[in-house]
């Protein structure tokens, strides 16, 4: 097994939108099915800090991406910042939310969500943003945060959740 962690090229984007259709059912990620938009369209977010494609023998399996996370005053999700924000005690403009976070069924278990996690983490610390993430509490996800240092910071319901899901937990990882 070859594992390869890099930046994300625009030529990716359908492999990992494939990946992302795949694994939906079994991690209900993305939380909107059938999605509103094209899977490539939701992996190539504009206005990234990085992104990035895991590759397992050469092909594309997964992917992460880093984003700046906006001041509540003018952010899609307030709350969320907000939660952020209050968690890390740093304002919006220091954090980085770790988001875009798949990888394909079939390589589950192989540690290439962990390296997708570990590049993600590398790069906000390089740049300096406090991580942060948001989950809904289905799957096993939240837990497995949980157990490698997030914390939970309190819960909201961002305007794309589902009236009959639960409410996103908000998470920060505390910088040591």
């Amino acid at each position: 097994m070859s594992l390869t962690i890099r930046p994300r090229a625009d030529a990716d984007l359908p492999a990992p939108g494939r990946a992302l259709v795949e694994q939906q059912s079994q991690s209900g990620y993305p939380h909107r099915d059938p999605l509103p938009m094209a899977p490539e369209d939701f992996v190539a977010r504009a206005g990234a800090l990085a992104t990035w494609t895991a590759e397992l023998d050469g092909v594309p399996v997964g992917h992460v991406a880093t984003l700046p996370v906006l001041d509540p005053a003018v952010s899609r999700e307030p709350e969320l910042a907000r939660l952020w924000a209050a968690g890390h005690g740093l304002p919006a403009e220091r954090l980085g939310e770790v988001g875009v976070y798949f990888t394909a069924t079939h390589v589950r278990g192989r540690g290439v969500g962990a390296a997708l996690m570990r590049a993600a983490l590398d790069d906000l610390e390089n740049r300096d943003p406090a991580p942060c993430l948001d989950v809904v509490p289905t799957g096993g996800a939240a837990g497995l945060y949980r157990r490698t240092g997030w914390l939970e910071v309190g819960t909201t319901r961002p305007s794309w959740l589902h009236d009959d899901s639960p409410d996103v937990i908000a998470m920060v990882l505390p910088r040591s």
